[in-house]
């Protein structure tokens, strides 16, 4: 039912995988992520963010975790900045609109910062299937508006 949508150029690490969509007058069957595939690094947890049209939930980045973000239900835009000392994408800002219409799972590396925002006219709902478990202590998180990371909401 479309692509991914995204700017270039791509950051190290951010991996972009289109997904199966089965649809017939009775719903969709909705793929993510198979543990067969050839890019699953590993299972830690799934967990479901719900997002609200126009809400920004930004700014993260963990240490160790991947995370591989689907969005099932709406609308994503979804930002990406890298300010990794060793990358050579260091500076980098990627933006991707992710969503029913437009679905692939994008894995995100460590050591990136990223956030979202609804842009779909009702809520929409990411599923994330992280490589670890959550711990607090493997995360960090700043404002939404931080003045370091090049990127306007």
């Amino acid at each position: 039912m479309g692509e991914v949508l995204t700017s270039t150029p791509l950051i190290a690490g951010v991996v972009i995988h289109p997904l199966r969509q089965i649809r017939d007058q009775r719903g969709a069957v909705l793929h993510m992520l198979r543990a067969d595939a050839p890019h699953f690094e590993g299972f830690g947890e799934i967990y479901f963010s719900m997002v609200l049209p126009g809400a920004i939930k930004a700014w993260k980045r963990h240490h160790e975790m991947v995370m591989n973000f689907a969005v099932p239900v709406g609308r994503i835009k979804l930002a990406i900045y890298d300010d990794r000392l060793d990358s050579p994408t260091r500076g980098t800002v990627q933006e991707l609109t992710i969503g029913n219409e437009h679905y692939g799972l994008v894995r995100i590396p460590p050591g990136v910062w990223y956030g979202f925002q609804g842009v779909a006219e009702e809520p929409s709902l990411i599923a994330n299937c992280a490589t670890l478990a959550h711990d607090p202590l493997e995360s960090e998180s700043i404002d939404a508006y931080a003045e370091n990371i090049p990127y306007h909401w």
